[in-house]
């Protein structure tokens, strides 16, 4: 199935099942479907099955979304509670449109959970209670992780053939340059295993290829800990630790901790290998960037050295879950962690240039698919070792990944035969169905509560405050105010800024600074300027230059 006939389907308003291998555009088309909706002023829920896939597609855990939680079953008491919360009674009011990201990672009953507590808030006895559901994923990536019994995927679950849920199998390759990697992923797909060590016949201890620098991926966390523990400690330099900060419900932390993949207590050296954990374009780093600290700045921060030679400096960083504009948890640490080695299971999510890769110790199927699907080429891996179960795949997921090719051959069948009117009026049908933003209250308040908090800041700023008396006042931090000036002069407010302009010769100096950049980008005005200029101030004269 093409990408656009898959479109096509999704626009129909039918519960789809998007899959197919790495490179086929599964991200891609969800977000093309997510602006689509937008576009349209249409509510949709934007979902994931852990916090890093979530953290991707800017949405929220389908756990936190649903109120489910980390429960494995739901009580008639439990559902009552669930039932009595304001916030929950507006969102499955709103919705219309659910995506489930990497649902692969989702266990079955979680699945039914959902459908069932869809059902409750909405009375409705339809699968899901009418909700258009999107799931996105493969099932060839590790399942989720289930101490009692064996795992089970979604297609075991009890709801997955009573909702008549569309395969949408995407077949075309959309990666350019991958060759042999995705050459490998498939005969590994196919459980084609003697055609999998052949190519990576070859890749076996290729250490003259490499530095010591590229990320280590292990099956376990204790050879992950060891390595990254033996790796600082071969450092000569001072170590300096930070602890993160928490406030809020205890759950709903704990959470957070396991998704955001920042250490609770980091330590770190001058040298010391890490990868970022979140996305900060204007910094110029994405979850996956790895680098290495190349000092401390006067108050302790480190600074990074990313592998295009850019220099960043990090500052603590806040993981957040908000229900209805009020913060309900709260994290507070570097967005680093030590990077020498990470487990296969972390890396789910991440894409890397090059990778060292033990698989010597795998201790189930579908290991070897993942850690070798993180690479952008064969050319960036060092294999260490493999053993049989690596390249294997689950008998049952090739059975139904068959199964899935086939049904979803049958659907572009039935959606080609489709006369061209007909399918458009049907996917009219589907979105005028759907609830208009507009139209909606919730929508409307939290607007409202958005203006006002701009608001508040723009009086403060014609009774002539300075922006760190207005950020201690509010309760903000700088940036966000600095954010706010923004927005009032992008709206063309008429409202005079002068006199938060900063002092003449730190204006030119940073002004000369982006000239010789030629860029908006902070970071690199950053890395001429040195630590005597903060993030802010440098953000604060882009405001006076370019806005």
């Amino acid at each position: 199935m093409t990408q656009e006939e898959a479109f096509d389907i999704l626009k129909l308003g039918h519960n789809v099942f998007l899959t197919g291998p790495a490179g086929s555009g599964k991200t891609f088309l969800l977000n093309k479907y997510i602006n689509y909706l937008k576009k349209n002023h249409k509510a949709v829920a934007i979902t994931a099955s852990t916090g890093i896939a979530a953290t991707h597609m800017g949405g929220i855990t389908i756990h936190s979304w649903s109120g489910m939680g980390i429960k494995e079953n739901l009580t008639t008491k439990d559902l009552q509670m669930l039932l009595k919360k304001p916030y929950l009674k507006k969102r499955f009011k709103n919705v219309g449109v659910l995506i489930i990201d990497e649902i692969s990672m989702l266990h079955s009953y979680q699945f039914d959970l959902i459908h069932h507590i869809c059902q409750a808030f909405k009375n409705n006895p339809e699968p899901f209670a009418g909700i258009q559901i999107i799931c996105s994923g493969d099932f060839f990536q590790l399942p989720p992780i289930q101490k009692k019994e064996k795992p089970k995927f979604v297609f075991d679950s009890e709801i997955w053939e009573n909702m008549d849920i569309k395969i949408c199998y995407l077949e075309e390759q959309h990666r350019q340059g991958k060759g042999d990697l995705l050459t490998l992923l498939n005969h590994i797909r196919k459980n084609e295993i003697y055609e999998s060590k052949k190519i990576l016949a070859n890749r076996n201890n290729k250490e003259k290829f490499f530095s010591t620098a590229i990320t280590k991926l292990y099956t376990h966390n204790i050879d992950v800990d060891a390595i990254n523990t033996f790796e600082l400690a071969k450092i000569n330099e001072k170590e300096i630790i930070y602890y993160m900060e928490a406030r809020g419900n205890k759950d709903v932390i704990d959470a957070l901790k396991k998704g955001c993949l920042a250490p609770e207590k980091l330590i770190l050296k001058k040298g010391a290998k890490v990868m970022f954990v979140k996305n900060n374009f204007d910094k110029g780093y994405v979850n996956g960037t790895l680098g290495h600290v190349i000092k401390f700045d006067a108050d302790g921060l480190p600074v990074i050295q990313i592998a295009n030679g850019e220099h960043i400096m990090v500052e603590n960083t806040k993981w957040t879950i908000e229900e209805n504009e009020f913060i309900i948890a709260e994290i507070n640490q570097l967005p680093i962690r030590l990077a020498w080695a990470i487990t296969i299971h972390k890396s789910q999510g991440m894409n890397l240039d090059s990778a060292e890769i033990d698989l010597s110790k795998s201790f189930i199927k579908g290991m070897g698919y993942v850690a070798l699907s993180r690479l952008h080429s064969l050319a960036g891996l060092k294999l260490i070792g493999i053993n049989e179960l690596a390249l294997m795949v689950d008998s049952k997921i090739l059975e139904k990944d068959k199964i899935l090719e086939q049904r979803s051959q049958e659907l572009v069948k039935d959606l080609r035969e489709m006369k061209i009117w007909e399918k458009e009026k049907k996917q009219k049908q589907f979105l005028n169905s759907l609830t208009s933003v507009e139209q909606n209250k919730i929508y409307f308040s939290q607007k409202k509560d958005k203006e006002s908090t701009f608001e508040k800041t723009k009086k403060l700023v014609y009774q002539k405050f300075l922006i760190k008396e207005i950020a201690k006042h509010r309760g903000l931090t700088e940036d966000t105010i600095i954010s706010h000036l923004e927005k009032m002069v992008s709206q063309k407010e008429k409202i005079n800024l002068e006199y938060l302009r900063p002092p003449k010769e730190r204006f030119e100096k940073i002004k000369i600074a982006f000239q010789q950049t030629d860029d908006f980008k902070l970071s690199l005005v950053k890395e001429i300027l040195g630590n005597d200029f903060s993030y802010s101030e440098i953000k604060l004269v882009r405001l006076f230059l370019f806005f």
